[in-house]
C-alpha cells in the first residue's frame, strides 16, 4: 500500500503522454511524461537518453518523434546549423535506438542554408510518413522584413514523404506563405478528417515571433497560406507542439526570451484559445520538442528502465500480489 501511494500518478489503463526535447545543443534526446497534459516530469533524471552522432555540428536540436502503426518510434532532429541533412533514428522502446543516419533532404539544393526543426507526422488515410522542415535558400523567395537587412534566413517549409524510411519522395516546397516561417507541426482533430498545422511567424521586422495556425483536410494537398491571427500573446514564442488530451487541444511552445515554456489551450478544436502558461510545469531547461500519446504500459516500462525507483517499487508490489 505504501508503494502504491507513493506513485499516485502511476495508473493502469490511462492515456499517457511523452514530450521529446533537448536542453543543450549537443546534449541529446530528453523525455518527459504527463498524464494530464499540464504537469510534465523528466525521465532519466533530466539527463540525455541518446547522444547525437550525425551532422557537421553533431547537434540534436528539436527532436520530433512519431509512432508508426507497427509500434516503432521514428525520430528526426536538427543535426547542424548549416547542413543540408537531418538526423534520423528509430526505436521500439525509446531506450534502444538504431544507428543514426543522415537523411539528405536538401541534397539537390546546393545553395540551401540549413534544415531546421524537422517534424514528423503519420497520415493514417494514406499510410504515409511526412517529414517537413524549414529551409532558407537565399534569393529563392520574395524578401520579408528582416532586422539583418538580408534574406539569408528567409525560411519556407519543405517536405518529403516515406513509407519505410528507406526510400523518400523528392523534396518539394510544402508551405509558402508571404512571411518568414519556421517550426511547422501538424495534428489531426480526433475522429475527423480535418488537420491543423501550427507554425511560427519568424518575421523580425516588424517583429512577429508568434504562433499561428492553418487548416486542411489533406496532407497531400497541403495547407492554405492564409493563417489565423496569433494564438500566442505579446511575447516571443517558438517550437509549437500540438497535442490532444481527450477533447482538449494544447499547443506548447518555448518562451525563449523568458527562458521558460508556455501553453495555450482550446476546447473547440482551435477556434478559440486560452493561455494556460501559468498552469503548466515542465522540466528545467526544456527546449523545442514534440508531444505525443503513448500506451501507459510502455510508459511504466520506460519509467522503470530510466530509474524511477518509486514506480519500480510500485511495480514489484503489484506483481507480488
Amino acid at each position: 500500500m505504501v508503494c502504491a501511494t507513493l506513485c499516485t500518478m502511476f495508473s493502469y489503463g490511462r492515456d499517457a503522454y511523452l514530450f521529446s526535447y533537448f536542453r543543450g545543443e549537443k546534449d541529446g534526446l530528453h523525455l518527459a511524461y504527463s498524464y494530464d497534459g499540464l504537469h510534465w516530469h523528466a525521465l532519466n533524471g533530466n539527463e540525455s537518453l541518446l547522444k547525437p552522432e550525425v551532422g557537421d555540428d553533431r547537434l540534436m536540436r528539436d527532436p520530433s518523434i512519431v509512432q508508426g502503426p507497427d509500434g516503432t518510434f521514428h525520430m528526426v532532429w536538427t543535426s547542424s546549423w548549416h547542413d543540408r541533412i537531418i538526423g534520423y533514428s528509430s526505436s521500439r522502446d525509446l531506450i534502444h535506438w538504431t544507428e543514426q543516419r543522415a537523411i539528405p533532404v536538401m541534397a539537390d539544393e546546393p545553395t540551401a542554408s540549413n534544415c531546421w526543426a524537422p517534424e514528423l507526422f503519420y497520415d493514417e488515410p494514406t499510410r504515409t510518413f511526412y517529414i517537413f522542415w524549414a529551409t532558407s535558400i537565399p534569393g529563392r523567395h520574395h524578401s520579408v522584413g528582416s532586422l539583418e537587412g538580408k534574406d539569408e534566413w528567409n525560411h519556407r517549409i519543405y517536405c518529403t514523404t516515406t513509407k519505410d524510411f528507406k526510400s523518400f519522395t523528392p523534396t518539394r516546397l510544402y508551405f509558402n506563405p508571404d512571411f518568414n516561417v519556421i517550426d511547422a507541426a501538424v495534428v489531426r482533430i480526433p475522429g475527423k478528417r480535418e488537420l491543423i498545422m501550427v507554425v511560427k511567424n519568424e518575421t523580425s521586422n516588424p517583429a512577429q515571433k508568434n504562433i499561428r495556425l492553418t487548416r486542411s483536410r489533406s496532407m497531400k494537398r497541403g495547407f492554405p497560406t492564409k493563417v489565423s491571427a496569433p494564438i500566442t500573446g505579446k511575447y516571443w514564442a517558438e517550437g509549437p507542439a500540438p497535442l490532444y488530451v481527450g477533447d482538449t487541444l494544447y499547443v506548447y511552445f518555448d518562451k525563449y526570451m523568458e527562458g521558460r515554456y508556455g501553453a495555450v489551450r482550446s476546447l473547440d478544436n482551435g477556434k478559440t484559445w486560452t493561455d494556460v502558461s501559468d498552469q503548466v510545469s515542465f522540466p528545467e531547461g526544456i527546449r523545442h520538442g514534440t508531444a505525443f500519446r503513448v500506451d501507459d504500459t510502455l510508459l511504466r516500462s520506460l519509467r522503470i528502465a530510466t530509474g524511477d525507483k518509486t514506480c519500480a517499487s510500485t511495480s514489484l508490489t503489484r506483481q507480488g500480489r
